[in-house]
């Protein structure tokens, strides 16, 4: 969006971030299809890099190109807990259905509530505290459904290892959001995702070496895709927050929840049992009673 502006058009917004969710899930089917074949690191090192191009073009069109900054530190720590946030997501997808892992990479606004007591100072109030537990119960759900507390198989210990993988997807991925709102303050968005991407694309670009295995030709074309896919969904992602106010858009997120759920069904065969509707419903439910507390915080602000 030239110069930062919002345009208040929360239809566009709505269409956007809806498309950018079934982005998000078509490249991560595409992560789960690789896996089988490709160690995880390698495919995340061409979904950063392949990335790059495209976030240049979007810089471009913004009218912002630039990697000047005086918080390069921040940067870097931003790159690191992003790295670790995917590195765990990938690895999840390799082990998880994909509507439950999609489900648990939702717990980012449960972990950033947390996360902001100590890191920024702020004080959640009943409702928030209401909402922490909600989603809490809404992942036990889904670990009850996937076995994740009992069983001593090695398949029981690797869906639990795949369980918690996600989880602290979630942990990172809300210190990931909380450095990115504290570099909003003094960067530009495209100086910001600029500087993730080549930092995340070196920093994985090191393990390849040591990790790499040369893919066949239909998977390359998959890697591309892996790039072009997970590219695209940042772009529509940055516009649709860009398109109208957080109450209006935030809500459509959820919508890849169900995009998981087909896409999962159709390539794999697996279908959603009760408890992961029931937790999902649940972090679903949570997510949305901390934006509802959040927007009336700031209405009480105001």
């Amino acid at each position: 969006m030239p110069n930062g502006t919002l345009r208040h058009d929360p239809k566009r917004g709505a269409i956007l971030m809806v498309i950018a969710c079934v982005m998000f899930v078509m490249m991560s089917a595409i992560v789960k299809d690789l896996a089988e074949r490709l160690p995880f690191m390698e495919v995340m090192f061409f979904r950063c890099a392949l990335a790059i191009p495209l976030v240049l073009v979007f810089s471009v069109r913004t009218g912002v190109v630039s990697l000047r900054t005086r918080r390069l530190g921040a940067h870097v720590a931003r790159a690191c807990t992003g790295m670790i946030a995917m590195s765990c997501a990938f690895f999840s997808l390799t082990v998880l259905p994909l509507a439950e892992q999609s489900a648990l990479t939702q717990t980012t606004p449960i972990f950033a509530t947390i996360l902001a007591i100590p890191l920024l100072g702020e004080r959640p109030g009943v409702a928030r505290w209401t909402a922490v537990g909600l989603g809490f119960v809404g992942i036990m759900a889904i670990a009850m459904g996937q076995g994740a507390f009992w069983g001593g198989g090695t398949r029981d210990l690797i869906v639990t290892l795949g369980f918690a993988a996600a989880l602290v997807h979630g942990i990172f991925s809300a210190l990931t959001t909380l450095l990115v709102r504290s570099l909003s303050g003094t960067e530009s968005s495209s100086t910001i995702v600029l500087w993730q991407s080549l930092l995340m694309s070196s920093m994985i670009g090191l393990t390849l070496p040591f990790i790499w295995v040369t893919p066949s030709w239909p998977d390359v074309l998959l890697l591309l895709g892996c790039g072009l896919f997970g590219g695209i969904a940042q772009v529509m992602l940055t516009e649709a927050w860009a398109s109208s106010e957080v109450s209006a858009v935030a809500p459509f997120a959820y919508s890849s929840l169900l995009w998981a759920a087909l896409f999962g069904w159709v390539f794999w065969g697996e279908l959603p049992g009760l408890w992961t509707w029931v937790g999902s419903g649940l972090i679903v439910a949570a997510g949305l009673g901390m934006l509802r507390a959040e927007l009336r915080r700031k209405r009480t602000k105001a």
